[in-house]
């Protein structure tokens, strides 16, 4: 017989974090950091053959090592995660590219035939490219090259699991995450949460409570929503799982496959899984580019749905 403490004595194996550091071939440098100490080596050696018989040799020695400090600090420093050369090429790549942005196909460059040709020099919005071309009613995000579907998941606390549970759960995600064979993205971000609203809906719900004794506990509970909101601003945890479908995989419809697949495999550890609509990918990818613009009533419409009013309505004009 095995006890419970026997049982939650799981063997615990360490993983690094860094598994998709590049490798490191000598003195602890990368073929990267090696390759470009090789150039300044190369470049020093140039200069100091063609400046050694014109210049004092003790200058060129004082400059190259100026220059070898400058290029070696440039090798092994790091910002932001990234090795300085990495970092500082993006930084030019920001510095030149345009800060705004259209997605009229009149601005590809030059000026647009309605906007007067301006005299001073202005900067002009670029065109935006975005990589979904459509959102499908199922879900399905078409793509350049291939199609996405989204699935929305909830969270684990594994603080609150014995080791053996937390093993099983473990063991359960990784024999999902090696049954993948495309490539597929798990996106973790903190929103804000419009409890304002929430407090509005409880307070009007509670007017139409059946029993006085209801009717104050939702109206107490709609005064606890409106004080936190004051006086915090809570967040809340949002994880989307991103499936693409192989390419030259046979089917209209891969992507949305292979939503369904992981929504039931991580279904099976315990999470809340779902497949995405189109309406709800398109409020998940509004909402990614702008977490902290408040939601608006009634949802947003496709770029390609058409907005009709409905028959008998009047409409009021302004004068």
């Amino acid at each position: 017989m095995i006890t419970n403490d026997v049982a939650d004595s799981i063997d615990r194996a360490r993983m690094p974090a860094d598994v998709d550091a590049p490798d490191k071939v000598a003195y602890g440098l990368t073929w990267r950091q090696l390759a470009i100490l090789a150039v300044a080596a190369v470049l020093f050696y140039g200069a100091w053959n063609v400046l050694h018989t014109v210049l004092p040799p003790q200058a060129i020695v004082f400059a190259g090592v100026i220059v070898g400090g400058v290029v070696f600090g440039l090798v092994v420093a790091r910002r932001d995660g990234l090795p300085m050369d990495v970092w500082l090429l993006h930084a030019i790549r920001h510095t030149r590219a345009p800060k705004a942005l259209s997605n009229s196909d009149e601005t590809g460059g030059g000026v647009p035939d309605w906007i007067d040709q301006p005299k001073a020099r202005v900067p002009l919005p670029a065109p935006l490219r975005l990589p979904a071309d459509a959102i499908a009613d199922d879900g399905e995000i078409t793509l350049g090259g291939g199609r996405a579907a989204v699935v929305a998941a909830t969270s684990i606390n594994l603080g609150l699991r014995t080791a053996g549970e937390q093993a099983a759960l473990i063991e359960g995600y990784g024999r999902w995450l090696n049954s993948l064979s495309t490539p597929t993205q798990v996106v973790v971000s903190a929103q804000p949460v419009d409890l304002d609203s929430h407090a509005r809906a409880v307070a009007e719900a509670a007017r139409t409570q059946p029993h006085p004794a209801l009717e104050a506990a939702c109206a107490d509970h709609a005064a606890f929503l409106a004080d936190l909101a004051a006086r915090r601003d809570p967040l809340r945890r949002q994880v989307l799982v991103v499936t693409r479908a192989a390419p030259g995989e046979q089917g209209g419809h891969a992507a949305r496959r292979r939503a369904d697949d992981a929504a039931r495999a991580l279904s099976g550890l315990g999470v809340t899984a779902r497949a995405l609509d189109g309406a709800a990918v398109t409020a998940a990818l509004v909402a990614a580019a702008d977490p902290y613009r408040p939601a608006r009533p009634g949802g947003l419409a496709a770029p390609d749905t058409v907005i009709t009013v409905p028959a008998g309505t009047a409409t009021r004009k302004e004068t």
